[in-house]
């Protein structure tokens, strides 16, 4: 490690010396002779090139220089990926002892609609149908998958998976590849660009792929733990400030991972967005003529990004805003779902310390903060001790005002919410963002501290590099020992599991092919919004069904945002007759309307399960209905196609 030269700038801000190819702290230069002044400074550290700096693009000799020649997957990078596929493998483990038997996480009802998503993918990838819109689900009004999860790009990738294994098999290898994929995409580019010491490379790969927020969305949302680009994209926009390498060239790049990203999960693309905007407000405040020098630059490579992004999704955005049952909005008020502000000292759910976040936010998929006290301290030490750097001050701005938007429209104190207006109350009526879950928000402060402690680290082993070995043994022991105090509130558990409901082997070993057309309506009996997306699930979106998981408009003429559909009558009959609150008789309107409704479905097959608790009750309304049913396997089956081809 050589020898740490700096200055001063006039305003201030410091200029240690880096080479300008990496965003590297400053100690970690290679110094030398020569006017230094006479070369461009590091757009984000602030940082001048040394005098005999290698030029843009060049390994230098340094720790990060040996990374950067050296792929990932040797040495070190192939120890931090087996080392997260252990982390991985114990969140997701209880999953994998029984895949096809059990539900995993504490939201079964967002794990069905998933599975759903992915074998409508593999459905859509195989007979090349629409993959922003189906009426597969919600037959026959039908789904905008674009208003809701749609997961195009995994539902392709993994349609293999998920032909073979099934929708359940391929759901599990998705979230789970998640998890490691995050943390690896995190410690590649960390130890290429950002830090030269491989532990502080694998710390921040570690955080960002396990953190609270990573852990507790998995309990059912594997479009948000899907970030395994986040880092690259980040690395792109990074790159547009800096002197070197051609803009057009980095916003094709950038073009290519934006869309790439857009048809993973649209939500973290638009959180990307969001950290990056207030990235480039906080560097122009903290260093405007360094911003404005950077920004000619940086807006032509967006400019281009721009239009590769503009062309690749056009179509999919006009179905997200204009398309057939698009929303606006999202149901029930902003604020259920926001942050308190002692969420962020809190401990989350799935981690050894366990934490009770009753009255802190709406579900446990949404505990995007609760980082704990510890973290906390720690953070607040980094940033006093390394706050002359301003990639660190940046850091801190972001991860400040995004934690604010996550607390909603009105302050919080503690747990309590007070009503005075909030920073949030100026954004909720936008466009995209009145369709924001607000804590998730607090994505993207997780990543800020996730960089922060990765910076961290690597300044504590590189400025002791030359140190004494006592003091440097001794500065190191207290230095690791506060990061694993700040870090241990947050090692993650195995996330839960719960039985799965059973799907009728008629639907399962593809019986049904013979009473229902591709494409066509098959009814669950009683018609339920779950069942019916099981069922299709497992059917890999063979047939279309009736209701449904999902979010659409309120009405024909009303597109603010609502859950499902209201159920048609026939539907509601059957519901409260399985809950023993109808009577087995059947009036003529009710058969009329029985009739109608499966007309209005385009049903071929209405199915009930033998062994439903109330299933003969079931049968004799559904005979008086459409005539005598039919055992087929294990499920009663009533051909209705007479009456609705």
């Amino acid at each position: 490690m050589t020898k740490r030269q700096s200055s001063v700038a006039p305003t201030g801000e410091d200029t240690s010396r880096t080479s300008p190819r990496d965003l590297r702290p400053p100690d970690t230069a290679r110094t030398g002779e020569g006017p230094a002044a006479e070369r461009p400074a590091d757009p984000v550290t602030g940082a001048e090139p040394a005098g005999d700096a290698p030029p843009a693009g060049a390994a230098g000799p340094g720790p990060g220089a040996e990374v950067a020649r050296r792929p990932w997957w040797r040495g070190t990078g192939l120890l931090a990926g087996l080392a997260y596929l252990a982390v991985a493998l114990v969140v997701t483990g209880r999953g994998w002892a029984d895949p096809y038997g059990t539900l995993m996480g504490t939201r079964p009802a967002d794990q069905s609609f998933n599975e759903w998503m992915l074998a409508h993918g593999a459905h859509a990838t195989a007979h090349l149908d629409n993959p922003f819109f189906t009426t597969l689900q919600n037959a026959p009004a039908g789904v905008n998958l674009m208003t809701n999860v749609g997961m195009q790009l995994p539902g392709l990738v993994l349609t293999p998976v998920t032909l073979l294994g099934g929708a359940a098999l391929s759901y599990l290898v998705f979230l789970t590849l998640n998890l490691i994929g995050t943390a690896l995409a995190w410690y590649h580019v960390l130890s290429r660009h950002v830090v030269d010491t491989r532990a502080a490379a694998f710390l921040g790969g570690l955080f960002c792929g396990f953190a609270p927020a990573m852990v507790s969305h998995s309990n059912g949302h594997p479009h948000i733990t899907a970030q395994w680009l986040v880092p690259f994209l980040l690395w792109q926009v990074v790159r547009l400030t800096r002197p070197e390498g051609s803009p057009v060239r980095i916003g094709l790049t950038l073009g290519a991972l934006v869309v790439a990203q857009f048809f993973i999960g649209l939500e973290i693309l638009f959180l990307v967005a969001v950290g990056c905007a207030l990235a480039a407000l906080a560097y122009l405040l903290l260093s405007p003529r360094r911003a404005v020098r950077a920004a000619p630059r940086a807006l032509a490579g967006l400019a281009v990004t721009g239009v590769v992004a503009a062309v690749a999704t056009a179509y999919p955005l006009w179905m997200q805003f204009a398309g057939p049952q698009h929303r606006t909005g999202h149901p029930g008020d902003h604020d259920v779902y926001a942050l308190k502000l002692a969420s962020f000292a809190a401990h989350a759910t799935r981690t050894i310390f366990g934490g009770d976040t009753k009255g802190l936010i709406a579900n446990t998929t949404e505990e995007a903060s609760f980082f704990g006290v510890p973290a906390l301290l720690f953070t607040l030490g980094v940033a006093v001790v390394l706050g002359r750097l301003l990639v660190v001050r940046i850091l801190v701005v972001v991860g400040v005002l995004t934690a604010l938007l996550s607390m909603g429209s009105t302050w919080t104190w503690g747990r309590e919410r007070t009503d005075v207006p909030a920073p949030f109350a100026l954004l909720a009526h936008l466009p995209v963002f009145d369709s924001m879950v607000i804590a998730r928000f607090a994505l993207i402060t997780t990543v800020a501290l996730g960089l922060l402690l990765a910076l961290a680290l690597d300044r504590l082993r590189t400025a002791t590099a030359t140190a004494a070995p006592a003091r440097q043994r001794a500065v190191r022991l207290a230095g690791g020992a506060a990061l694993i105090a700040a870090l241990l509130p947050m090692v993650p558990t195995p996330l839960p599991t719960e039985p799965r409901p059973p799907v009728p082997e008629f639907v399962t070993s593809g019986a049904w092919r013979a009473h229902v057309a591709e494409g066509r309506t098959l009814v669950p009996v009683p018609v339920d919004n779950l069942t019916s997306i099981r069922w299709g699930a497992a059917a890999v979106a063979g047939f279309a069904v009736p209701q449904g998981y999902f979010l659409g408009p309120t009405s024909p003429t009303d597109d603010t945002g609502r859950w499902g559909v209201e159920p048609q009558p026939t539907a509601v009959l059957l519901r409260e007759v399985a809950e023993g609150d109808h009577r087995t008789t059947v009036t003529e309107v009710e058969r009329a309307r029985a009739v109608a409704d499966v007309r209005y479905w385009r049903a071929d097959a209405v199915v009930l399960p033998v062994d439903h608790p109330r299933a003969a009750e079931l049968t004799a309304v559904l005979d008086a209905c459409y005539g005598p049913g039919r055992r087929v396997d294990d499920v009663q089956v009533w051909d209705v196609r007479p009456l609705t081809r």
